[in-house]
């Protein structure tokens, strides 16, 4: 059974850190590209970062560079997402996916793009 598998999601003071996993099985994520993205409630699902597999170049949104990073490790099939600094405004239910299709610095965005999605962690930053 091909899947992604998030985890690492909770709560958190703002200010703090959370660093989410995505942990692919049934399929090697060599080579795909891994993306975040969130959905708040009554909002669209929002790219966050993504992270290409051919020659590791990320890209962020605007909201969260300098914030979040996007990494890989291979050798365990998952990818992370550091998310320092948070704010009350990146609350929501965050998703990773991945694709084979390429990309640029737009194309990344477009849900439909991509072949698998986890179910989700949830992330809250609350005092």
């Amino acid at each position: 059974q091909l899947q992604l598998v998030e985890s690492g999601g909770g709560l958190v003071q703002p200010g703090g850190s959370l660093r989410l996993s995505c942990a692919a099985s049934g399929f090697t994520l060599d080579f795909y590209a891994i993306a975040w993205f969130r959905q708040a409630p009554g909002k669209e699902r929002e790219g966050v970062s993504c992270l290409r597999s051919s020659d590791g170049r990320s890209y962020y949104a605007d909201s969260v560079k300098g914030r979040f990073t996007a990494s890989r490790d291979n050798a365990k099939n998952t990818v992370y997402l550091q998310m320092n600094s948070l704010k009350p405004d990146d609350t929501a239910v965050y998703y990773c996916a991945a694709r084979r299709r390429p990309m640029n610095i737009v194309t990344w965005r477009a849900l439909n793009d991509y072949d698998y999605w986890g179910q989700g962690t949830q992330v809250t930053v609350s005092s």
